[in-house]
Parts: structure tokens; sequence; C-alpha cells
């Protein structure tokens, strides 16, 4: 083939993905779907059930936008979600990011953000339901994933490292038992710690209680709600956001527990395909990439700091990351 038949062959090809493109992007079930996954990736049944279809509809629309580049998929165990791509991975980088940024701007109608909500519900009463069974304390599973003493001198050390105004105020949004309550008691003035899991809650109770600690104070609450809390100095989240059903959302609501120049710290799994914590240890997600939570974390209005990775131990590997509220954010 000679060097003219080749650019011509290139030329029909990129018009070819021009064209599907340009079709995904010409109607509009398909730019709500778009608009749906900005922040976050559900499964297709999930996506039929938000947009009241059926699933051979909804996978139909899907297969045009992943032929078009403009969604991507992530396996959850046995479960596929469907994301949007990142506009720097197309072949149309400047299109694609002005077709999402015109999406963006627009506002989501009720319906759609009701519908968003209830699967949201769905998946959040899965992790309540599986942590009440548990009212004598977390699963045994949990110390083949993450055991505290993995990371806990790693986060202290983060922590001291922060520079941290006097009477400082810290909240922990998930501390299961209160195992890591007596820590954040010596380091800051006061304490809150909020769970959803009232089983839960009252042992972390009982542990403040057997250890004196007067400046801990426990909330039944839903950190993924607006709090009507005093602004932190310091948000804590331990392996708690891979049992939240909405990961992206979360940091939006930790952002806004947050005083301008306070810290987002959080200590999670990265990535991993080892699918049987879903069923043992109520995981929602199988782990983070860390650009995945640097992108969240930016959209929420933080700045990515310090990150720190841990050893893998039975295949898992913790990271710690840092994220900081700007000192003018309002």
């Amino acid at each position: 083939m000679n060097s003219t038949a080749s650019l011509a062959l290139v030329a029909s090809s990129s018009s070819e993905q021009l064209a599907a493109f340009l079709k995904a992007a010409g109607d509009q079930l398909r730019l709500d779907i778009l608009r749906v996954l900005r922040n976050d990736s559900f499964g297709v049944l999930e996506l039929a059930q938000i947009f009241d279809m059926r699933q051979s509809g909804m996978s139909h629309h899907l297969k045009v936008l992943a032929s078009a580049g403009l969604v991507s998929t992530r396996r959850e165990g046995n479960s596929i979600f469907y994301r949007r791509s990142l506009a720097d991975a197309s072949p149309w980088p400047v299109l694609h990011e002005q077709l999402l940024g015109e999406l963006d701007a627009l506002p989501l109608e009720d319906r759609l953000q009701n519908a968003i909500a209830l699967v949201h519900s769905q998946r959040g009463e899965v992790s309540r339901q599986f942590f009440a069974r548990f009212t004598d304390g977390t699963p045994a599973q949990q110390d083949l994933i993450a055991h505290f003493g993995l990371y806990r001198e790693p986060l202290l050390d983060l922590i001291d490292s922060l520079a941290l105004p006097d009477r400082a105020l810290a909240i922990e949004v998930g501390p299961g038992e209160g195992g890591f309550l007596p820590d954040l008691a010596g380091r800051f003035t006061r304490v809150l710690a909020l769970d959803n899991a009232p089983a839960m809650l009252e042992r972390a109770r009982q542990q403040c209680s057997e250890a004196g600690l007067a400046n801990v104070e426990c909330l039944l609450a839903d950190a993924l709600q607006p709090q009507a809390l005093p602004p932190a100095d310091a948000v804590v989240c331990n392996m708690v956001l891979h049992h939240m059903p909405a990961p992206a959302e979360a940091l939006k609501r930790f952002a806004d527990l947050l005083r301008p120049g306070g810290s987002l710290i959080l200590t999670e799994l990265c990535r991993h395909d080892q699918s049987w914590v879903q069923d043992t240890c109520g995981d929602l997600w199988l782990g983070f990439d860390q650009s995945d939570l640097a992108r969240w974390a930016s959209q929420a209005g933080l700045n990515s700091g310090v990150s720190l990775y841990l050893g893998l131990r039975n295949g898992f590997q913790i990271q710690l990351q840092q994220f900081s509220k700007d000192q003018n954010h309002e």
C-alpha cells in the first residue's frame, strides 16, 4: 500500500470515528446519561432504573456511547459499572471536553436527581444491613484486608505533620468500634465521630467511656447528608469510602465539613480484584485508583497533598491520601 492510500485509510477511519462521536452526542437520552455519569458510575440495571426503561434499551445506548469513546467500564466483582471517559484519552479531546463542559453547565432535572438519590439509598442500605449483623464487632475477615495496626503509625505521623491551629477540631467519619478515637482525642481539643450504624456507634461510645475521653462526642449521622456542624480542621476517614454508595459525592460532603485550610485524610485500599470482600466484608467498591481520588477531590475543591503507600498484605495495598481546602475558599 502506497503512502497516499495509507493516508486515505487513516482519514477514512478518523472520519468514521468522528461520525460515531457525533452520532452518540446527537441523542437527548445519551446526553442525559452522560450528565448522570458526571460524578458517579452506575451499572446498566441502575441506569435503566434511573431512566425508567428496559435494560436492553439502556444497553444499546451505552454501546453507542462506548463506541464513541464517551463512556468506559470498570468491573467491581461480578458487576460492570459505566463511567464517563476522560477527555484527554479521546481522539477528539477538545471537542470531548467542550461537550462535557456544556452538559455540566446544565442543571439536572429533579426527576433524575431523585432517581439517582434512590439508587444511592439502595446501595447504602445494602451496606447498613451488612454491618447491622455485627452487633458484637466488625467481621473477622476485615483484619485480613487492613488491620488497624498496619496504618496507625503512618497515619499518626501524617496528622502530626499538619500545621494545626490551637484548639483544633477533628471529625472522624465512620469510626467503627472507635479504635482511632483515643489517638485523635490526644491531638485535638475536640473530636466528633459520625456514624450511621447505631450498633457500631454504641461500641465507639463504650470505647470512649472506658478510655475516659471527655472531648469526644459520638453522633448518629449520615456523613453523605448535609450536617450542621462546626467547620473542622481535619476530617479523617479510615477504610470507609469503599463502603459508601457514592465516593465522589462523599468527598464533596467531606470538603463541606472542613474549614478553609483544613485537611481531609483518607486511608483507603488501592484498586484490587478480590471480589470476595463484597460478600464477606460488605465492600461496595474494590478499592480506588489514586488518580480517581485526586480527580474527585479536585472536583470537591480540594488540593492533593501527601500520598503514602503501605506494603501489600494478602494481596491488598493501603494508601494514605491527604487533601487540603484552600485558605481562601468560602
